[in-house]
Order: structure tokens, then C-alpha cells, then sequence
């Protein structure tokens, strides 16, 4: 029972030593992020019409 005494009370001293992020540091980083998503599909999509086209030129 005492360790687990001890397990329970190191772990609540280690999560008040975790630092939360505040709203605008979570709405920041889901704008980077889905920046980061959107710019590099729309890469992907414009690699991919590339060698489409390239492709069935080729082809035909």
C-alpha cells in the first residue's frame, strides 16, 4: 500500500510541474499546422496533374 502511496504522490508532483498551453498558443499552432497540411497537398495535387498529364502524353 505504500508504494502505492508513493506512485500516487510522485505523480501528482510531476503533472503540477506540466506547463498547459493557453488558447492562443493552440489556435496558433492549429493554423500553422493546417497551413503546413494545405501547402503541401496542394503540391502533391499539382506533382500528381503533372505526371498525369506527362503520362498520358507519353502514351498516347
Amino acid at each position: 500500500m505504500d508504494k502505492l502511496k508513493n506512485y500516487y504522490r510522485s505523480c501528482k508532483e510531476e503533472l503540477s510541474k506540466v506547463i498547459f498551453p493557453i488558447k492562443e498558443q493552440i489556435r496558433s499552432a492549429y493554423i500553422s499546422v493546417f497551413i503546413v497540411v494545405t501547402v503541401i497537398s496542394l503540391f502533391l495535387a499539382l506533382i500528381d496533374a503533372i505526371m498525369s498529364v506527362s503520362l498520358s502524353s507519353i502514351i498516347n
